[in-house]
């Protein structure tokens, strides 16, 4: 079956506002923090809230696309990612909100779903093309919650982020169930195969090697752009949440201008794409580092930075759904259990890092988590079904 543009763009709004729910909370930190009375040093928990959500949620809830119709799946999960948007905007406290993101978070794991629906729609050929455009979805959702929430928040205030994330899942939620088709396996995975399969993967070389890369990949973008308001925040620059925000079109320009990754993917380069983008990655820090005095340098180093974790994610995902076509959402769901735990650890670390060293100390961590993904793929670059 060949996706159209329609469906295609479909299923990229769904990964883009779903993820936006994980990462709406970046350039309004402060913002929240203020009204809930939250510690500096403890704010990086209020991003890690959605994060460890999503992490549970890619363990118990992604799987489940290779049991039941994906489509079905999708609108469910987007109604309740819904509810839980709605909870953290109606929040008093900080437990409130915690849960609200975390449930918010948990259900978002949909964005895997709609990524192993189009990769089970896509034929061969067009499988990384397909993938390419649906993931750029995810880095919109990422980057573009920045530059939303930043302009809601100096319009609204913070919550109102939240509330019209709610009602765009309701709304892509109606959509999926009027534009995609229904799930055309005439078989599935029986449920008792599930754990097992699972297992399977973690036993498997080409799939620990791309997952230790995707963690320690997101936990450097995590260090960034969980970390990046705090200096932009404070002294020479003392940017508001709607200033901070618009950094998030350099990171836009980055990861769509990795948009061919995919077709290079298609054409057997996957691997040599990702060994190219790490170690674009780690110079990037070398640029971001400096935000304390130049901005046109941070704004190159975050462009970079989007253009390599882009590149490296659509490669990874080519690379795993290529090798397990039969289950697909297993295969994503267990590779993005490394990415949101990564995340998570980047998120957490570099706020704290941030509170004793600087943005300095934050960047060096960002660097030494590039240095890691690339020294994982130099290990196991021969592992690789395109090599």
């Amino acid at each position: 079956m060949t996706l159209t543009t329609g469906r295609r763009t479909l299923f990229a709004a769904v990964c883009a506002v779903a993820v936006a729910c994980v990462y709406a909370a970046q350039p309004v930190l402060a913002e929240i923090g203020t009204d809930l009375h939250v510690p500096a040093a403890h704010l990086g928990w209020i991003v890690a809230a959605g994060q460890l959500g999503y992490l549970a949620g890619l363990a118990v809830l992604v799987p489940l696309g290779d049991l039941m119709d994906r489509r079905k799946l999708i609108a469910g999960h987007l109604l309740l990612a819904a509810v839980g948007a709605f909870l953290a905007a109606a929040a008093t406290g900080t437990w409130m909100l915690l849960a609200g993101l975390a449930a918010a978070g948990l259900f978002a794991v949909v964005v895997q779903t709609t990524v192993a629906f189009a990769a089970a729609l896509s034929t061969p050929e067009e499988r990384g093309r397909n993938l390419g455009a649906v993931t750029s979805g995810v880095v919109v959702g990422i980057l573009g919650a920045r530059i939303a929430a930043g302009a809601l928040a100096a319009l609204w205030g913070w919550r109102s982020v939240y509330v019209a994330l709610a009602l765009l899942m309701t709304v892509l939620a109606c959509l999926v169930f009027r534009m995609l088709p229904p799930d055309p396996r005439p078989d599935r995975t029986p449920c008792r195969q599930v754990p097992a399969s699972l297992g399977e993967l973690f036993r498997e070389r080409l799939f620990l090697s791309r997952g230790l890369i995707a963690f320690f990949l997101f936990a450097s973008f995590g260090t960034l752009w969980s970390g990046l308001a705090l200096p932009l925040a404070t002294a020479p620059w003392e940017f508001s949440p709607a200033q901070i925000g618009l950094f998030g079109f350099a990171g836009l320009a980055g990861a769509l201008g990795a948009a061919r990754a995919g077709r290079w993917a298609d054409s057997g380069f996957a691997n040599a794409v990702t060994g190219g983008a790490l170690a674009l990655l780690v110079v990037s820090w070398l640029a971001t580092g400096q935000a304390s005095w130049s901005l046109w340098l941070v704004v190159l180093g975050v462009v970079v930075l989007d253009f390599a974790v882009q590149a490296v994610h659509v490669s990874n995902q080519h690379l795993l759904t290529t090798r397990h076509p039969d289950r697909t959402s297993t295969v994503i769901g267990g590779y993005m259990l490394f990415y949101s735990l990564g995340s998570a650890v980047g998120a957490t670390a570099t706020t704290t890092v941030f509170a004793h060293a600087g943005w300095a100390g934050s960047s060096i961590l960002g660097a030494t988590f590039a240095a890691c993904a690339f020294l994982v793929w130099s290990t196991n670059r021969t592992q690789s079904s395109d090599v």
